[in-house]
């Protein structure tokens, strides 16, 4: 094989296609031709042909022109692609992909969005099976509508409550209102994460016992032996 004519091969680069839509073309709702055509046009505007015809298209395809032509028309009309003008020394159009891959982020911020609910639901109805197995009982209608509280309105993180809710354990506090003091109280000091929860968890409780110590010194009276 002549070498310079592989060199001459290579040297026509290569098309870049995004992964995310070679996977999700299908659910964008394209047909295999119009990927295919949306490719072929991608490579065209790589080249710097920025309008090309159906037929120059259709050169690189088993298409005809006419089906070229209807395939883009459609594209157009489904809104993954775009006719624009360009005004420079001559006015020209060109054809634009950016319908195409605002649709594609569009689907995948959808997605993401429909994931992280799912997600979320997921460990609501976790916390309250966590809540229910820990007071031994179903709870009851004002519980369901403090939890629902405490993650609507006041905005607390499912995983938070849950620190919360092992720390009213620890301390022997198993209450729905110990549980709303502990997170008022979190909030207030910024904790946000598990481990914050926690250090701020061990102080307090380190320091609960210092005070209780510190209590039981000053009421209870010793007898000196000693004077006697």
């Amino acid at each position: 094989m002549d070498k310079g004519k592989m060199a001459e091969w290579l040297a026509q680069g290569s098309i870049a296609i995004p992964k995310l839509l070679l996977y999700h073309y299908k659910r964008l709702g394209l047909t295999e031709t119009e990927f295919m055509v949306l490719l072929h046009l991608h490579s065209f505007l790589e080249e710097g042909v920025s309008f090309p015809t159906p037929v120059e298209m259709a050169e690189r395809m088993t298409l005809s022109p006419a089906q070229c032509m209807e395939t883009l028309r459609k594209l157009i009309q489904k809104g993954f692609l775009a006719i624009e003008e360009q005004v420079d020394e001559v006015r020209s159009e060109t054809y634009s992909l950016k319908p195409l891959w605002e649709k594609l982020v569009y689907y995948l911020l959808i997605q993401s969005a429909n994931e992280g609910r799912a997600s979320r639901q997921e460990e609501e109805q976790s916390l309250y099976t966590m809540f229910e197995q820990e007071f031994g009982r179903p709870l009851s209608p004002f519980e369901c509508e403090t939890l629902t509280m405490w993650i609507d309105q006041d905005e607390h993180d499912p995983a938070i409550i849950k620190a919360a809710l092992r720390e009213a354990v620890l301390s022997g506090k198993l209450n729905f209102r110990y549980i709303d003091r502990i997170l008022f109280e979190w909030k207030k000091n910024g904790v946000q994460t598990i481990e914050q929860a926690k250090d701020y968890g061990k102080k307090f409780r380190k320091h609960q016992r210092s005070s209780t110590q510190e209590e039981f010194k000053q009421t209870v009276t010793f007898y000196n032996w000693l004077e006697s």
